[in-house]
């Protein structure tokens, strides 16, 4: 049974991961908005190349010299496949994301980007026809409600 400094070191752990997460997800976003709206930065596709170089930079750090996690290799050319097709999925919704930002309040995007949770239940049973519980759906509805009536949008 683990003692209880330790269950306290690793809360602590996860909160600071939490608070480091959430802060960096805030101070990428802003600055992005200031870069492509504010400052006039006209690139946001190789914004989007920037931050891809140097998360690939930081993982290898991260993994070869820090042994955050241990190496994984790919396994098979299915394996391949399905991470790259991953790879580009990604780099596709940051690339929208940073376009958007030139266009839209960072407000306004991120009121969208609440409602991926929904839309990704419905979308994952529609592909994989594997039902979440009616709560869960239930719960996301208020979401994309608030979503909506935040956003001023009338509905017929």
């Amino acid at each position: 049974m683990p003692s209880i400094s330790s269950s306290r070191k690793e809360a602590l752990f996860i909160t600071s991961l939490i608070i480091l997460w959430y802060s960096s997800n805030i101070g990428v976003l802003l600055l992005n908005k200031f870069l492509l709206s504010i400052y006039g930065f006209r690139f946001p596709i190789f914004l989007t190349m920037c931050h891809m170089s140097a998360c690939a930079a930081l993982s290898y750090l991260s993994i070869a010299f820090f042994k955050v996690v241990p190496l994984q290799r790919i396994k098979s050319r299915s394996q391949l496949l399905r991470i790259s097709t991953l790879s580009v999925v990604f780099c596709g919704s940051v690339v929208g994301g940073n376009i958007s930002l030139r266009y839209l309040p960072v407000s306004f995007n991120q009121a969208v980007g609440a409602t991926t949770p929904f839309f990704t239940a419905v979308f994952a049973y529609l592909m994989t026809l594997k039902r979440e519980a009616w709560v869960t759906y239930g719960a996301l509805v208020p979401v994309v409600a608030g979503v909506v009536i935040a956003s001023g949008v009338i509905l017929p």
